[in-house]
């Protein structure tokens, strides 16, 4: 058993290499790992106030819901594969995955990732509007590392109607208040 449990934390280990695709897709330099974007949507979850929702399921589901890409890779819209595609090679990998752990284990992870891809539950529509919220906050980081405020607009057009939880609508308020400030600033100075 140890031995497939360590092939099963060197699998998932690959996600610290596996880039996200979106970013390599718009040049940005340095782009995160999908595992740094599951390590900080863990965290919006684990300081979630909302008493509602089962805060230790949401770090659960924050922690498993991209793991499967540690094999099939981050697969981007821009990729054209299509969402039964997706799933069906995401569903393999984590079957395989799964495989590599305890019967008990097997059943957990599974579960909590089905549970994600069906949004089934409360926690799985709160960590995925996380899911999103954390893609703009990354790309209004981005953008401010490159000092160029708008340039990965589609982001946030591709996130426009999504955002329902209450935390997480004024989160994104603040993003883009924050954002819009510097959008604004970058616009009305003078050119030399």
């Amino acid at each position: 058993m140890a031995g497939s449990l360590l092939q099963f934390l060197r699998l998932v280990g690959q996600l610290k290499r596996v880039p996200r695709t979106g970013w390599v897709y718009r040049n940005v330099e340095k782009p995160e790992s999908v595992s740094d974007h599951m390590y900080r949507m863990a965290i919006m979850a684990l300081v979630t106030e909302d008493k509602q929702l089962n805060k230790d399921r949401c770090i659960r589901l924050a922690l498993i819901h991209d793991m499967a890409e540690c094999i099939v890779g981050d697969i981007a819209p821009a990729d054209n594969i299509s969402k039964e595609e997706k799933h069906q090679r995401e569903e393999a990998a984590m079957k395989h995955l799964t495989q590599l752990l305890s019967e008990d284990l097997k059943k957990e992870i599974y579960e909590l990732w089905e549970e994600y891809e069906h949004q089934s539950t409360a926690e799985a529509r709160f960590v995925k509007e996380l899911d999103q919220c954390e893609m703009i906050l990354q790309a209004s980081e981005y953008e401010e590392l490159e000092k160029m405020p708008g340039r990965l607009q589609d982001f946030y057009d591709s996130t426009s109607g999504k955002f329902h939880h209450p935390e997480v609508v004024q989160l994104v308020s603040s993003i883009n208040m924050e954002r819009n400030t510097k959008i604004a600033a970058t616009t009305s100075e003078p050119h030399s």
